[in-house]
């Protein structure tokens, strides 16, 4: 079995290799630069050794940065730039406090009190987690915050009752990707849920579109209810729990809540400290601090106070793991927009779009701009890179400019559900372990045929009853 593994190891490793060397030594087209083009080569390597897995995600990336450094396509120091990323570090300590849930007991008990009112189905308790982010969503702007520090420790607490030895992985897996694919959906629903919707907003504006709170969420609204109801019910469907009904789960649930009493002392301050972050995150763009800096609070005030030990932080495998990859990842991606790959790739597509029916033309916009995604690990860089330049050509073509701002913004967040690797909260749900990449990518496409539908077709009749077109 050994000799069969490493002969698998060394086939996926000749495939990469001679891929790499393919694109590598290919005529660069006209207006990339080397640099770039070589990024790209060893990017593309990266992402498809991720999916045939010779090795663990972070030794596949350590060696892509290797490669990138030994071939002077990026300098060392910028090749290191990624790990001293905000973002990066807000995944990680999203990891730490999510111990502080588990160790203290106050993830059973959030996870126990939605089993009490969802816990009649798997599906139930798959959109209790839903209507958890929804509600959240309209004042956390940090979707890696919502999910990684808040959702994130009840989905593992809950997880941790149905997937024991004896109990149902596969439930684990449909909890998680409810979990992430719902996450995105309600990113898009509010101006105020995802970190790129006012840049979105901002970028509109110098186009003479005017993008508020309660115009966004109008747009929204309709599709996105419909995205939420039928994206759960998808996901059961492709992969079903062992366990589809849970009919004492509401009474254990209640049962498990009365032995566990009145909230302790540990409990209260965690509790605490969650409100805390809840605050800071929610007051954050009016005081001036980061989403990172907050969750630094909130992690100093567990470490102070003893809900988490340092010993803690430094045995969390996942989030150092984490850290490795999405760093090198997020490097990768940045560079191939410093470096104009994106630019070009984005003026390029033009030419696929000249001749066409202005509706005919926006949806093939609309696809380039959502798939386009495998290319990056952030959806706020994605927006930089491609949002302007799209708008204008969508608007250029003769799309209503108000129709074409709206969709492409809408789209900023649907498309970060396709990968694990797309948009902050990813690495931190891919970590728990119930999904391989190839699930999590093959159901991330599906999930995206459906919401591309959803929101193209009765969107689109919902925008035109709002006068959008």
């Amino acid at each position: 079995m050994k000799e069969i593994r490493a002969y698998k190891t060394w086939i996926s490793l000749g495939a990469l290799f001679l891929v790499g060397a393919f694109i590598w030594f290919c005529s660069i087209p006209q207006g990339v630069s080397s640099e770039a083009w070589h990024l790209f080569a060893i990017f593309t390597v990266t992402l498809i050794g991720i999916i045939l897995k010779p090795f663990p995600m972070s030794v596949i990336s350590l060696i892509a940065l290797t490669v990138a450094i030994v071939t002077n396509t990026l300098p060392i120091v910028d090749a290191f730039s990624g790990f001293s990323n905000e973002i990066v570090w807000l995944v990680v300590f999203a990891f730490f406090i999510s111990r502080g849930f588990i160790s203290t007991g106050l993830g059973s008990r959030i996870a126990y009190q939605i089993m009490s009112v969802f816990g009649k189905n798997s599906l139930g308790l798959g959109y209790g987690l839903v209507l958890t982010d929804l509600i959240l969503a309209p004042t956390i702007p940090s979707v890696t915050a919502r999910i990684g520090g808040v959702v994130f420790p009840i989905l593992k607490s809950i997880n941790e009752v149905f997937t024991g030895p004896s109990h149902d992985p596969k439930m684990g897996a449909f909890l998680t990707q409810v979990t992430f694919q719902g996450s995105m959906i309600t990113s898009a629903m509010f101006l105020t849920s995802m970190a790129g919707n006012p840049l979105i907003a901002e970028i509109a504006k110098s186009q003479g579109i005017d993008m508020t709170w309660g115009s966004w969420l109008t747009a929204a609204i309709v599709p996105g209810i419909l995205s939420l109801i039928f994206i759960p019910y998808i996901l059961h469907y492709l992969a079903p729990p062992s366990i589809q009904r849970t009919p004492h789960a509401r009474a254990m649930a209640l049962e498990k809540l009365e032995k566990l009493g009145p909230m302790k002392r540990q409990e209260k301050i965690m509790l605490g400290a969650f409100v805390l972050l809840i605050v800071l995150w929610v007051m954050g763009p009016y005081i001036g601090m980061k989403a990172t800096a907050a969750a630094m609070v909130g992690m100093c005030v567990l470490l102070i106070t003893k809900i988490i030990q340092w010993q803690d932080v430094l045995q969390e495998r996942g989030a150092w793991d984490t850290f490795i990859w999405f760093s090198i990842l997020i490097t990768f991606a940045a560079y191939l927009n410093k470096l104009g790959f994106i630019a070009w790739m984005s003026h390029s597509l033009v030419f696929y779009v000249e001749g066409f029916h202005w509706v005919i033309g926006f949806i093939l916009i609309c696809l380039m701009y959502f798939y386009s995604h495998y290319l990056f690990v952030s959806c706020v860089a994605h927006i930089s890179a491609m949002y302007i330049p799209l708008l204008m050509i969508a608007i250029a073509i003769g799309t209503p400019p108000g129709l074409a701002a709206f969709v492409l913004g809408f789209f900023s967040s649907l498309m970060g559900a396709l990968t694990h690797y797309g948009t902050g909260q990813a690495p931190i749900l891919f970590s728990t372990g119930y999904l391989t990449t190839g699930q999590w990518w093959g159901r991330g496409l599906v999930c995206s045929f459906a919401n591309i539908f959803i929101w193209l077709v009765f969107g689109g009749l919902w925008w035109k009853v709002l006068g959008l077109w």
